[in-house]
């Protein structure tokens, strides 16, 4: 299968870094503090095909790196949280309103003077506003769930990256040690 033109040429940019400058030019950043998560992703593939020199210059740039990361995480962590109580808060005045609704059609229900197709009728509005409630529910869970999962692959990919270049460094260092 041949590959796109897009990703070949990308690729034969990768095969020939061999400055600090170049993997700059490839990542598209002037200096390594614009260096955003995605970026880091991109570099750490991009790694294996810089020159040894190259990557220990670049990797000696990042002697906080695990600082960087854990400061990802937080960020990550508190946006996490504001999501989750803005929708438990959402959660709340859903399920509030339908119990009011449910109150309604119950005092409705109570009513002396209502036919049997009346009461049928209301019957059918309280079971529905159940179903909703339990739909709403489940669609929630499902969000909850479909968030966690994002979560949990932007952990993994800094945890990823974290682990490339832990790997790189001790690479590195072992090449430096046999030298």
């Amino acid at each position: 299968m041949r590959q796109p033109a897009i990703f070949a040429d990308e690729w034969r940019i990768y095969m020939s870094l061999n400055s600090e400058d170049e993997v700059k030019k490839a990542l598209d950043i002037d200096s390594w503090r614009n260096l955003s998560k995605d970026k880091v992703i991109k570099f750490a593939a991009m790694m294996p095909d810089m020159s040894k020199e190259v990557r220990i210059k670049i990797i000696e740039q990042f002697p906080k790196f695990k600082e960087l990361a854990l400061a990802a995480l937080n960020v990550l962590e508190k946006e996490h949280e504001s999501t989750l109580a803005s929708n438990a808060q959402s959660q709340t005045h859903v399920h509030n309103a339908y119990q009011n609704i449910r109150k309604v059609l119950q005092d409705e229900l109570e009513r002396e003077d209502l036919s049997a197709e009346d009461r049928r009728i209301l019957i059918e509005q309280l079971m529905e506003t159940g179903e909703k409630e339990f739909e709403k529910d489940t669609e929630n869970k499902q969000f909850l769930d479909g968030l966690f999962n994002k979560a949990l692959m932007g952990v993994g990919g800094l945890v990823a990256a974290s682990l490339v270049f832990v790997g790189g460094k001790i690479v590195l260092q072992r090449g430096n040690d046999s030298a």
